[in-house]
């Protein structure tokens, strides 16, 4: 049988690139063929900040939000209204927001939302988190900025009841997102109005 590469550390190469989401073994090749008739300075950087990316890099003991040190600069942001706090589902919806311009709260990033088809549950996010962030005090106003999903209606409500004990205001984004869309796809224009159109979380 032919060896598919001509080099073996070629083919180790594009076995690594493979693994990454969305990429197959053709674009890997394209990828790391490129990378090849890079020079060695531009490819020593590369690697040197995918592997400093991953080694120290931190998530922000706050918000859970990646970052560069223990609390993130939204945290740290004196400007900022810390009685909001804006739930998420992951890091590109932090993003998402934050590039509509149009929220000064604080953030909770929940690492996921609740599916039990793929086997996550309420214990699998930073829920337990959020409850004691509210029961700290100082939180008047939860919005629960999940996608219009099965999974984050149902992650909405589990939310609702957790928090019911405190005397805090629950509101979710205005139904300018379609069901069914995830937050990090919808444009900034419609997701900043289901910001500033926020309703109260009924349930």
């Amino acid at each position: 049988m032919l060896q598919q590469y001509p080099s073996a550390l070629l083919e180790k190469a594009v076995g690594e690139f493979s693994r990454l989401p969305g990429v197959g073994r053709k674009t890997a090749l394209r990828l790391v063929l490129h990378l090849l008739r890079q020079p060695i300075e531009d490819v020593d950087r590369f690697t040197e900040a995918v592997s400093l990316l991953r080694h120290d890099v931190k998530y922000c003991k706050v918000c859970h939000n990646i970052s560069d040190t223990d609390v993130c600069a939204i945290c740290s942001d004196t400007k900022r209204d810390a009685s909001l706090v804006c739930v998420v589902e992951n890091i590109q919806d932090v993003m998402a927001v934050e590039n509509t311009q149009q929220f000064n709260g604080l953030y909770h990033v929940l690492g996921g939302v609740i599916s039990p088809i793929e086997g996550i549950g309420p214990s699998d996010l930073r829920i337990d988190e959020l409850v004691e962030r509210v029961a700290a005090g100082g939180v008047e106003e939860v919005l629960l900025a999940l996608g219009s999903t099965m999974e984050g209606d149902t992650t909405n409500f589990y939310i609702s009841r957790k928090l019911e004990p405190y005397p805090v205001k629950l509101t979710v984004l205005a139904r300018g997102i379609s069901v069914g869309d995830e937050l990090e796809y919808t444009d900034e224009v419609t997701l900043g109005r289901s910001i500033l159109n926020r309703t109260p979380f009924g349930h």
